[in-house]
């Protein structure tokens, strides 16, 4: 496993870090997770070189910490670093910060978070936790030991990325969405940029876009099988990640022991691009762009809908019909879906759109999808 220097926390982490929100899960609930799969996962990368799992308070409905604590028992502790998150928005006081950390701690069975982020940070969130002193507060946690390094995740627009990033000079690191697709989306290249000048290591989460990377529509598959070098689209997606010397990991949030092993695989042999190949990149985000709907990445982040409305799943199978120009199978799917659960449902109430990442206007593309499939 290759492995990059990782800022000023004094060791070297694999380029492919374990992502936990998508773990397998039984019955499609996503807070039931099929704990000895995801254990077997967890491990299986680990003994084959990874070093960085990445989880959150949230995840799983909280049970991914959990999971990841009993995977990373028995000696496995000792071989990672263990990144995870504080919900900003389940911070109402200042003493809320310790007990968050003291149940995180509980949950993933050790005694101290190597890199701990606040989660999804923004301006207004950043306001707030500095009200409640968590510089200070961070700084004192280091110092007992009970974390390494304080960072952020965050998918704000460039100008309050780099604006969160001069916020305080001691960062650890900062986690944004960056694939092919999202240059400039979020944080974006500009950003990733800024906070290599700053020195703060960037972890690269959605390298795959929620996995929409993986199964590119015909058109790009064919920008990809045109080429002399056979790759995945998997492939193309996670070297063009790599190329960046700013990102020290690229976060894979693993569903499949065969998508763990096809990632390990990847990453021994990851060498950077050439021109030509960057190039091949470029047509292949043309192609993407004329074809893509919804920016969706079915992070969740917009559930539970107050109506019911599964958006991610809705979102989905939307792109699924756009992007490969059948209906006849995502039509059916979307008849799969409970009714109570499906896009007409919306009330367009809005409460779901300030917590996309991706700025979707969620109510006017439920309403297209519906009017797609339904």
């Amino acid at each position: 496993m290759q492995t990059r220097k990782f800022g000023n926390l004094n060791f070297d982490s694999s380029i492919l870090g374990f992502g936990t929100m998508r773990l397998p899960v039984i019955g499609g609930d996503s807070s039931k997770i099929d704990e000895d799969q995801a254990i077997a996962m967890i491990r299986y990368a680990i003994d084959h070189g990874v070093n960085y799992v990445d989880s959150a308070h949230g995840y799983h409905g909280g049970n991914s910490e959990v999971v990841t604590g009993k995977a990373l028992s028995g000696g496995y502790r000792e071989r990672v670093k263990i990144a995870t998150k504080q919900p900003p928005w389940s911070v109402h006081k200042a003493s809320d910060m310790d007990r968050l950390l003291d149940q995180q701690l509980q949950r993933l069975q050790t005694n101290k978070i190597d890199v701990y982020l606040l989660h999804c940070l923004s301006k207004s969130f950043w306001q707030k936790l500095s009200g409640f002193g968590v510089v200070k507060w961070a700084e004192n946690m280091i110092a007992k030991g009970r974390i390494g390094g304080l960072g952020f995740s965050a998918h704000e627009t460039c100008d309050d990325f780099c604006s969160l990033i001069d916020a305080y000079d001691g960062w650890a690191m900062c986690q944004i969405q960056y694939n092919y697709l999202d240059q400039e989306n979020q944080a974006g290249t500009r950003g990733l940029l800024y906070a290599g000048s700053k020195g703060v290591p960037v972890v690269a989460m959605e390298p795959l876009r929620g996995g929409r990377l993986a199964e590119p529509p015909a058109a790009v598959r064919a920008v990809f099988d045109g080429v002399p070098a056979r790759r995945s689209p998997v492939e193309w997606a996670l070297r063009w990640v790599w190329n960046h010397p700013e990102i020290k990991v690229a976060l894979s949030g693993m569903s499949r022991m065969a998508q763990v092993k096809e990632n390990l695989a990847i990453a021994e042999r990851f060498a950077p691009m050439t021109a030509d190949e960057s190039a091949v990149i470029d047509r292949a985000v043309v192609e993407f762009e004329k074809a893509f709907p919804v920016a969706c990445t079915a992070c969740g982040y917009c559930m539970p809908c107050p109506k019911g409305v599964n958006i991610p799943r809705v979102f989905d199978v939307y792109n699924q019909s756009v992007l490969y120009a059948d209906l006849g199978v995502p039509r059916y799917t979307y008849g799969l879906i409970p009714a109570s659960q499906r896009a007409d449902q919306c009330a367009e109430c809005h409460e779901c759109e300030p917590k996309c990442p991706q700025k979707i206007a969620i109510p006017q593309e439920l309403a297209a999808a519906h009017k797609r499939l339904g």
